[in-house]
């Protein structure tokens, strides 16, 4: 406590207020909030040197067990509740944007670590699936913090763009609307707070597509984790060579709690409490990457990225439309 209590307690006082933020301003999520507090903070050179090994902590190690109660809220009925023809869309959707971005982000000159992040970002749940992916990759914090930025960005125009767009684009049943939102939109808060300008069914439909994506969030990591020892990979793995596990320890954590939760061991009335948890732990993560971030280096990326994510946002957006349409 001695070496990290300081970072620790800084990390969850801004979190403390990020929350306010989000409970202020329902549609900006709570995670957002923390780390641009965190990125301010950092660049005004206000944060003592002691905090620093705290914050460290909370970037790598609080950011894992959030991830791992993240899987605390999902069970297997949620994808037999969605039916073969919907899961069929949910990883089109994935495979597509996923891939698709990848092979995009190098040929707009984007590196290939950040073209990972925001390929993860869009494909599967956000700043949560970003976060995880920089548990596998060495990526800079100045990438991870743009790659947020960006999802983040795409997210909160789909809470405007989408309702607008339901009824020209054919989606009058309130089920298919909710799910094109789970299937499209990237942060769980930003797919409520677009899907309940339909209702409650919109909201139901697409709050099981949605995490029917991040249960995708584990075996996409552990193809992540192998896939980066290659050196033809161009990117640099967090844990070199033999060390390197197979599948990280935080994505069989997660794929526990998901069992757990399947099997009933976690009880309904506990998923509240958990989700409260894990929102704190990826928030006082966040909190401790923003810290490390130094603007003047994030603008050195360009815009490329912001093109990039843009067309990734629109990828995720047609393919969802038309599996919906014409699959689904």
């Amino acid at each position: 406590m001695r070496r990290y209590g300081p970072g620790l307690i800084f990390a969850f006082a801004v979190t403390f207020i990020g929350f306010n933020i989000h409970w202020k301003f329902g549609t900006i999520s709570p995670l957002v909030a923390s780390l641009v507090i965190g990125i301010i903070l950092g660049n005004l050179g206000v944060i003592p040197r002691l905090c620093e090994p705290g914050q460290k902590f909370a970037a790598k190690k609080v950011l894992r067990i959030g991830i791992v109660l993240l899987g605390t809220q999902l069970a297997a009925e949620q994808i037999v509740e969605l039916g073969g023809r919907e899961v069929i869309v949910v990883l089109l959707v994935v495979a597509t944007t996923f891939l698709g971005t990848i092979w995009l982000g190098p040929r707009l000159g984007v590196s290939k670590s950040l073209s990972l992040l925001i390929a993860t970002g869009f494909s599967i749940c956000g700043a949560s699936a970003v976060a995880a992916v920089d548990g596998v990759v060495d990526a800079d914090e100045e990438e991870v913090a743009y790659a947020i930025a960006l999802v983040t960005l795409c997210g909160s125009l789909a809470i405007a763009l989408l309702p607008l767009l339901r009824y020209v684009v054919g989606l009058d049943d309130p089920h298919f609307f909710g799910a094109w939102v789970g299937a499209s939109v990237h942060d769980v808060a930003q797919v409520i707070a677009t899907a309940s300008t339909g209702g409650n069914d919109a909201v139901h439909s697409a709050t099981v597509v949605k995490l029917s994506r991040v249960l995708l969030l584990a075996p996409l990591i552990g193809v992540i984790s192998v896939w980066v020892q290659r050196p033809s990979a161009g990117i640099t793995p967090r844990f070199p060579g033999r060390k390197a596990p197979l599948v990280p320890a935080f994505v069989v954590g997660f794929i526990a709690m998901v069992a757990l939760r399947t099997v009933g061991i976690i009880p309904d009335d506990w998923l509240s409490p958990l989700k409260k948890i894990e929102q704190w732990a990826l928030a006082a993560a966040l909190v401790g990457l923003g810290s490390e971030v130094k603007i003047r280096d994030l603008m050195k990326v360009g815009g490329r990225p912001l093109v990039l994510a843009l067309t990734s946002w629109a990828c995720i957006a047609i393919v969802s439309l038309l599996g919906v349409k014409y699959i689904a």
